[in-house]
């Protein structure tokens, strides 16, 4: 006579509603179950155990789709332990408040980790391995959603318009005789929204907006400049990166939030509002000041960009401080090329640059 803990308990058959009492015990590896009709055994491996909760009903699924339920949890539990098969690690980890707290202390310090480091290496290495083909797809479409957004015709003179693309493909020219300059395609556009700007778009696509150009209408070879920081953009792929970082972190917001897709929507929108770091900042005066110099501009001529545009800011500030709402929208956006490093660093960086030694 068998000497295993035994429980009454109820099964299911799976066919019917109607429960039927029986009695379990284990003996070696099967689990017994004995009903008015006969003796069922099953295999241990193939029974689906139940967790063990806090609270409610204890259900266990049988190989032949049958089922046990029992609703006295603690008498289940006991049972269980007793008869010698042991539950697996995670069970009890989910039922230590100690181990619930170490678990939700990882995942903050994970996640925190991917967000400052994990996400900014990874969206770089992947931005990178991306085909120009794709990228450039990716622009056009980016291009397609801020027309709709933000950006409306340009309304300068297409004379002037032109002389501004000959000048900027002139200085690219003479700054990389050999043609290895990154592919760009120049667009004008009036924007409220972007106000005065100039932004890059993955595959080559700049923007410059009319208000940039009025800003700078007696500084054209500031305006070159401003262009050839945007197409430093282009050569290092920091708008793919973006765009890749957007993706990885919308990824991060599904994971715990459950939905990213609103956020991923907007990554186009994000490209032309959101400022670059400070690295990729600096990295695009660097080939600013590079293709300036080459071609024969002192970079010093993109002081006055930034004194504007310092002057406009300081200017927008007082309009602010007199009247709470004067309901322009054009603040509501930042400058991206304005935004990092500090004025007076990057005033500095072109002033003092140091014409290079000249390529053999």
């Amino acid at each position: 006579m068998s000497t295993a803990p035994r429980l009454l308990s109820t099964w299911f058959d799976g066919q019917s509603p109607r429960a039927q009492v029986c009695e379990l015990c284990i003996e070696g590896n099967e689990l017994v179950l004995t009903l008015v009709s006969g003796e069922r055994r099953y295999p241990v491996r193939q029974v689906r155990w139940a967790e063990r909760r806090s609270h409610g009903q204890r259900q266990t699924e049988l190989p032949d789709g049958s089922l046990i339920q029992h609703a006295d949890a603690g008498a289940w539990d006991a049972w269980r332990q007793a008869s010698g098969p042991r539950e697996a690690a995670v069970v009890g980890w989910m039922q230590s408040w100690r181990a619930t707290l170490v678990a939700m202390g990882a995942s903050v310090v994970f996640l925190g980790a991917a967000w400052v480091w994990g996400v900014p290496w990874l969206s770089r290495a992947l931005a990178q391995q991306v085909p120009h083909s794709l990228e450039a797809r990716l622009g056009e479409q980016g291009m397609q959603q801020l027309d709709r957004l933000f950006l409306q015709p340009s309304m300068l003179p297409a004379q002037q318009q032109q002389a501004l693309r000959e000048r900027f493909a002139s200085a690219v020219q003479r700054a990389h005789p050999q043609g290895d300059a990154p592919v760009w395609q120049l667009s004008f556009h009036q924007s409220k929204a972007l106000g005065a700007n100039a932004f890059a778009l993955p595959g080559g696509y700049i923007v410059i907006t009319d208000d940039l150009v009025k800003l700078l209408a007696d500084q054209p070879d500031a305006i070159v400049g401003v262009l050839a920081h945007e197409l430093g953009h282009v050569h290092h792929r920091h708008g793919l990166d973006l765009m890749v970082r957007a993706s990885l972190i919308s990824a991060l917001v599904g994971v715990v939030l459950g939905d990213a897709s609103g956020f991923l929507a907007t990554v186009p929108a994000t490209l032309a509002t959101q400022a670059y770091s400070r690295d990729a900042e600096r990295l695009a005066d660097a080939f600013a000041a590079q293709l300036l110099d080459r071609s024969g501009v002192s970079p010093s001529v993109m002081v006055a960009f930034f004194e504007r545009i310092r002057q406009q800011e300081q200017a927008d500030q007082d309009d602010d401080g007199d009247d709470g709402d004067d309901g322009d929208d054009s603040a509501a956006l930042p400058i991206a090329i304005s935004s990092h490093p500090d004025h007076d660093e990057r005033i500095r960086f072109f002033r003092e640059w140091k014409t290079e030694p000249a390529r053999p």
